[in-house]
């Protein structure tokens, strides 16, 4: 074996990368970008927002609501009774706590039991609520003679209490490997036809450039569709994921999210000349949309300067929607989630038209 032989293959590799400063931008430049973004949205989220309601007589009530209004993990404040629900539904508030009336007399008994109201969807927001109830709790407690035991009664206005990790986790996870799976399927492929000539020899028929693109955006439809089907029978049938909705619904979403995903790789791959190149756009679409789409840390929880960032990705608004469907029980009668699909739909004829603008820049 020479050394000197791989010494020299070893140096052709090397040189070959300093020339692709793509693929060298990559390696360097893409880690320090997402961990960073990963740290700024587990250390810099803004702190959730809850109610307070109290209604005890005695002096106990006014105390605890005090020092939870003061706490560093939530943004508490004071309001109305009928205002609870409403604010949860609407996702101003993650939770909501109410002191009852008889709350300083049954401390006296050693049992504080304060009822907290949270939306239910996510589930990530409530550990913060909790914790801060709970030192609230024990700061009042601190001053009264004897053992308290700390009981809050939890209530959910959706899912519940039975559900685990994979209820909550499932209907993100329906969109986001479509999502995934059909862009790089997609962006890969059509890299292909581009690299093989046979899109040029398609251009140079008397098919019309609108029509090309819709040929191959049915025909890579009509893939992730069956893939769509076996996803979301997979989780509903084997993985029993928790569903509240209409099945055909959640198909709905996860089509729009398929043609969503085949014409922004189809634009996509017009940035890519082999498919090395067309794989580095995983970690530039598909990883920040899991981080920012809601899917590990709900949206309203995060950076202030992250949250427009978050709010113009077609991935936040479909699991969204798939939540509300999922975990609410949501039909075509909500408002909210009308937006969602028309937000979702609206990203479709967008990555339609850049696609054909594409072709057309690249013909000519």
């Amino acid at each position: 074996m020479s050394g000197h032989r791989v010494a020299a293959i070893t140096r052709r590799l090397l040189q070959g990368f300093r020339r692709d400063r793509r693929t060298v931008a990559l390696l360097f430049v893409a880690p320090i970008v997402i961990l960073g973004l990963l740290g700024y949205l587990m250390r810099g989220s803004s702190v959730p927002a809850v109610g307070v309601i109290n209604q005890d007589q005695g002096p106990l009530g006014a105390v605890v609501a005090d020092s939870l209004q003061h706490s560093s993990l939530v943004s508490a404040s004071a309001i109305s009774v009928t205002d609870g629900d409403s604010k949860l539904k609407d996702r101003s508030l993650v939770a909501y706590v109410v002191f009852p009336p008889d709350f300083s007399q049954s401390a006296q008994s050693g049992v504080i039991a304060p009822e907290v109201h949270v939306e239910g969807t996510q589930p990530s927001a409530v550990a913060p609520v909790l914790t801060a109830l709970q030192q609230a709790l024990a700061s009042a407690a601190s001053r009264a003679p004897g053992a308290i035991r700390f009981a809050p009664k939890v209530t959910y206005l959706y899912a519940g209490a039975g559900l685990d990790s994979l209820d909550y986790f499932g209907a993100a996870a329906i969109g986001l490997i479509v999502f995934f799976l059909v862009f790089v399927i997609t962006i890969v492929s059509f890299l292909n036809e581009r690299s093989q000539g046979t899109l040029e020899r398609l251009m140079a028929s008397p098919l019309r450039r609108g029509e090309i693109v819709l040929g191959y955006m049915i025909g890579f439809t009509v893939l992730a569709l069956i893939q769509a089907v076996e996803v979301l029978v997979f989780c509903l049938g084997v993985l029993k994921v928790h569903n509240d909705g209409n099945v055909f619904l959640i198909f709905l979403i996860e089509a729009l999210m398929a043609i969503v995903a085949v014409n922004l790789g189809i634009f996509l791959s017009m940035f890519a000349r082999t498919e090395f190149q067309a794989v580095q756009f995983i970690p530039l679409v598909i990883v920040p949309q899991f981080l920012l789409s809601g899917i590990l840390f709900p949206v309203s929880s995060e950076p202030s300067l992250l949250q427009p960032v978050s709010n113009v990705l077609p991935l936040t608004y479909a699991v969204n929607a798939l939540r509300d469907v999922m975990l609410k029980g949501a039909d075509l009668s909500s408002s909210s989630l009308l937006l969602d699909i028309g937000v979702v739909t609206g990203f479709v004829v967008l990555l339609i038209a850049a696609g054909t603008a594409t072709l057309r820049r690249r013909i000519a």
